[in-house]
């Protein structure tokens, strides 16, 4: 099984243990993985912000980049989001079409693709509050929203339960949006960070040491929300709790 592995441009500048861990971690569970050299943004910011034409130059090299693998797997919901629903700016060509369906987020790859069963290496004696990104959750749906009305299910915290040591703390509002929202939080910064702290303060609430997440762009929102609070959270994507991270 060939993998292209997509590092989302955040990650790449912010976060690159991130990226690090997601191959480490797709490696060890038997995947041949390569990572494009030329690759760039997915066109994303473009999109959010109503300049869906200008992002079709991005959108052909993304296709161009990752037309040859089986499967193309980052860790962040929103870019998979990106690219499988919203990759429209260039003509929708086989190609193109094979990417998109092909491009999975790093949680549901190893839950419904890998079917990951055991994560023997993994040991994380802390006690975890789990944040849904909104992308994640309603975009490529991760977990059940709380307003549907239907059977419960989390790809996510499947997956932490393999993780021996873990503790999973229950939030009061488990699905609210954390305020970041990608350029919301440039646009409406009063009521990004507002939302922020109403989230941090729901972790702190919980008795979370740790709080997880499938998007680093998230955790770097809270994580700046927490550090202002002055409260004692720490923050950490689950690509590196699921590779062995030891904290």
């Amino acid at each position: 099984m060939r993998v292209g592995l997509f590092v989302p441009c955040y990650v790449d500048a912010f976060e690159p243990e991130v990226g690090i861990a997601t191959l480490e971690l797709l490696e060890r569970l038997g995947c041949t993985v390569e990572y494009p050299f030329d690759q760039t943004c997915c066109g994303q910011p473009m999109t959010n912000t109503g300049c869906h034409a200008e992002a079709a130059a991005t959108e052909a090299l993304f296709v161009k980049n990752f037309s040859g693998f089986d499967y193309v797997v980052a860790p962040s919901g929103s870019c998979v989001h990106q690219v499988r629903e919203h990759l429209t700016a260039i003509p929708q060509t086989d190609e193109v079409r094979h990417v998109r369906a092909s491009t999975y987020e790093l949680v549901e790859f190893l839950h419904d693709v890998l079917k990951v069963e055991d994560l023997p290496w993994a040991n994380f004696p802390h006690k975890v509050a789990y944040h849904t990104n909104c992308n994640a959750l309603r975009g490529i749906h991760h977990a059940r929203p709380t307003e549907l009305v239907k059977p419960y299910y989390s790809k996510p915290l499947d997956l932490l339960r393999l993780v021996k040591g873990v503790e999973l703390v229950d939030l009061a509002r488990p699905d609210e949006c954390c305020g970041f929202g990608g350029t919301f939080s440039v646009f409406e910064p009063a009521v990004s960070a507002k939302m922020g702290y109403d989230k941090v303060a729901d972790q702190n609430r919980a008795g979370a040491a740790y709080v997880v997440s499938a998007d680093s762009s998230c955790l770097m929102h809270q994580k700046g929300c927490a550090e202002r609070l002055g409260l004692p959270l720490k923050y950490i994507h689950i690509a590196q709790v699921l590779n062995g991270a030891a904290a």
